[in-house]
């Protein structure tokens, strides 16, 4: 039996996990909702339940990175990762409030590593887990820019003599194909965020015993729930996302998710920690500059970046700080 700071625990990050799908419901929604193919309710209805069947593709390597890669599991209690976790929600939420569409791995990362800090110093840090989760903050949004705008030439060079309505009718079918298996790709990467976290306060309060595995219930539960938080929807993050970066056609958004979910399933198996929410941005910007530059609204660009950039920091001083007011209490 569980006893009930841990229960606490648990739903705390279970809060950050629907607040997870509720930001990100962006990512897995915004090109097909931009494109006119699926109208906002229905769009995010479908991601919800591919998020939840993600549950059941791939082991969770991702899990395992976050739960004993990023900080020293044998440093951690379960203050700290309350702490963390804190530090996280306040940041997915606030942001969320005001239709930004930031990283909730990220926020999750930075919060535990915030909390951790300053409980235990730099020797709790797993630095070459920190500098891996760094990289691919600029990495991946790169790889989906080079994918996506690689398929979208591709696509567009092969269908140039395709009739303008024929092309729309053919990839308004194709976009929802795409629209889902993007949607799978997210729910596998991003839910295993909060299953290694709990997973962490499991091993870390002897629940496991000796090894440390993700249990399936702990899986589903997690998929559940970002699942349910994706079908509220985010819907300022979405109108950020689907339809001011730049202007998609079904045929665009169909090659953008190509591109990510390419980028997003490569990750997972490699067990890399990677932001859903810089994955898109990156592949409908490698889209929307294939046509011409002037097409993508490089100022919702830059300010989307420097969210990006601020993400870690912001959520490590706020879980720092509830560290703080937890060891004075």
């Amino acid at each position: 039996m569980l006893d009930f700071f841990v229960v606490l625990v648990i739903i705390t990050a279970l809060a950050f996990d629907f607040g997870n799908g509720f930001n990100d419901a962006a990512n897995s929604v915004s090109t097909i909702v931009a494109t006119r193919v699926l109208s906002p309710l229905m769009a995010v209805m479908m991601a919800g339940l591919l998020n939840i069947a993600g549950a059941f593709f791939f082991e969770p390597h991702v899990a395992a990175t976050i739960g004993k890669g990023i900080v020293q599991s044998s440093l951690v209690n379960p203050a700290i990762i309350f702490a963390g976790l804190l530090g996280a929600i306040f940041w997915v939420y606030f942001c969320t409030y005001y239709g930004l569409p930031i990283s909730g791995s990220h926020s999750l990362i930075g919060g535990l590593i915030g909390a951790v800090f300053f409980v235990e110093g730099s020797r709790a840090l797993v630095l070459n887990g920190i500098g891996k989760v760094a990289l691919f903050i600029f990495l991946a949004p790169l790889l989906g820019v080079i994918l996506a705008k690689g398929i979208a030439f591709t696509v567009l060079y092969c269908c140039m003599d395709v009739p303008p309505g024929r092309l729309r009718s053919s990839f308004w079918w194709g976009q929802l194909c795409s629209s889902a298996l993007y949607s799978l790709s997210h729910g596998v990467n991003d839910a295993q965020k909060t299953m290694g976290i709990i997973a962490l306060l499991l091993f870390q309060t002897g629940y496991l015993g000796q090894t440390f595995y993700v249990p399936l219930w702990v899986i589903l539960v997690a998929h559940i729930t970002i699942g349910l938080g994706t079908i509220a929807g985010g819907w300022k993050v979405i109108k950020t996302m689907g339809m001011k970066l730049t202007h998609l056609a079904p045929v665009d958004g169909f090659c953008a998710e190509i591109g990510g979910s390419a980028v997003l399933f490569g990750t997972a198996m490699a067990g890399i920690p990677v932001s859903t929410t810089h994955v898109i941005a990156g592949s409908i910007v490698g889209v929307g500059s294939l046509r011409r530059t002037s097409a993508v609204r490089w100022g919702i660009v830059r300010s989307i970046v420097w969210a990006w950039i601020i993400t870690i920091p912001c959520a490590a001083f706020v879980g720092g700080l509830f560290s703080f007011i937890f060891a004075n209490l």
